[in-house]
């Protein structure tokens, strides 16, 4: 049996209700997110901005043409470091059936290529702290506890 090939592309707005979904998929997400068709026009107010925006990349990883993954990227460039460009990876998400398959590892894969061809020196996301599998998994990806993150809601 022959392995289903994973493509990755830029998000388009017909992905936003898949991309909603795959957000709202675990216990965290559901208390936040809103599944409606046609999506709530915050969601396509916030991917209209998010594809205006050239250091704004939202992914999606997609099998025989379904999507089975997502993940924002962000090119942040800054001062410190000697001007070192960053890339923040947020919002990633796999499909409950696709979990432990790998496609977590190879969408990373596909979003430190991003960053490196956009001459990032580094790339750092936030998990939540209710994720303790995820932390695990961007651990054993080489990502670092090296700071603390703060949020303030407004």
């Amino acid at each position: 049996m022959s392995e289903v090939a994973i493509s990755f592309r830029k998000a388009a707005r017909d992905d936003l209700a898949a991309i909603v979904s795959l957000l709202a998929d675990d216990d965290i997400g559901q208390s936040r997110e809103v599944i409606s068709e046609p999506p709530d026009v915050r969601y396509v107010d916030a991917f209209d901005a998010i594809n205006r925006d050239e250091n704004q990349l939202l992914m999606v990883a997609e099998e025989s043409n379904v999507v089975v993954g997502c993940l924002q990227l962000t090119f942040i460039p800054g001062l410190s470091r000697t001007g070192m460009w960053r890339g923040q990876i947020e919002s990633v998400r796999t499909a409950r059936s696709k979990r432990g398959s790998g496609l977590g590892r190879k969408m990373f894969e596909y979003a430190i290529e991003e960053c490196r061809a956009r001459g990032c020196g580094l790339v750092q996301l936030t998990s939540d702290k209710g994720r303790p599998d995820a932390i695990r998994f961007y651990e054993g990806l080489g990502f670092e506890d090296s700071h603390e993150g703060m949020k303030l809601k407004l």
